[in-house]
């Protein structure tokens, strides 16, 4: 077992799940979505996206597209939030925080991409 491959494929996975877990729950209401979980999100995304620089195949540059996306999606989700709460006055509204969702909701499919994308190039790997 190649410790380097299991790190790679934990933070690509763990990157989908964080984003899924701030993902579930109703959609507007913001006491369903943390927004440390989002952080998190962001911050195990960005370590993802580091450890795919080192792949140059062709598969590891759609990786990394797919990594790059959800990072500017889970930025930009963070962004909107901290503009609701900081320089707008109505705050954090139940439409601002369906924006907040959706944008990480695009994210969490980039990061889908990545898994399945991953599970490919595992199976097509011959010993």
């Amino acid at each position: 077992m190649n410790p380097e491959k299991v790190i790679f494929g934990f933070f690509i996975v763990m990157a989908l799940t964080l984003n899924f877990g701030f993902y579930l729950g109703e959609f507007d209401n913001p006491d369903h979505h943390h927004a440390y979980e989002l952080y998190a999100a962001i911050f195990v995304n960005a370590v993802a996206t580091i450890l795919k620089f080192g792949d140059r195949s062709q598969v590891g540059a759609v990786l990394l597209a797919t990594s790059l996306v959800a990072d500017i999606q889970l930025i930009a989700a963070a962004l909107v939030w901290a503009v609701a709460i900081h320089v707008t006055e109505t705050g954090l509204t139940s439409s601002v925080m369906a924006s907040i969702v959706s944008l990480s909701g695009g994210a969490m499919l980039a990061n889908i991409v990545s898994v399945v994308l991953l599970i490919i190039e595992t199976v097509m790997l011959r010993r």
